[in-house]
């Protein structure tokens, strides 16, 4: 098992920044895909950031250019730099792991982006 550990969410004004941060523990050998997801209240949980072990990355279109996804392979860490933060970017934002035959969810994290 793995397990996925959360934080930095928060409350931030539009174009504030935040950074979220997940640690993983446990059997962490053999994750090659770690990122981050979020759900919004009433919408589905969709794709925010992704990023392989050998540093590969993938964006939603939604936050490219203003997110940052990067992983700490050594701590089986992976954090994800939001700036220009919207309205519409506030979500419950959860860390994601993946093996081969497994996938892994943290608890979530709540980001709430409002003046």
């Amino acid at each position: 098992q793995v397990q996925l550990v959360e934080s930095g969410g928060g409350l931030v004004q539009p174009g504030g920044s935040l950074r979220l941060s997940c640690a993983a523990s446990g059997s962490t050998f053999g994750i090659y895909n770690m990122g981050w997801y979020r759900q919004a209240p009433g919408k589905q949980r969709e794709l925010v950031a992704t990023i392989t072990s050998g540093g590969s990355t993938n964006y939603a279109d939604s936050v490219k250019g203003r997110f940052t996804i990067s992983r700490d392979n050594a701590k089986n860490t992976v954090y994800l730099q939001m700036n220009s933060l919207k309205p519409e970017d506030t979500a419950v934002y959860f860390c994601y792991s993946a093996k081969p035959a497994a996938a892994y969810w943290g608890q979530g994290t709540q980001v709430t982006v409002s003046s």
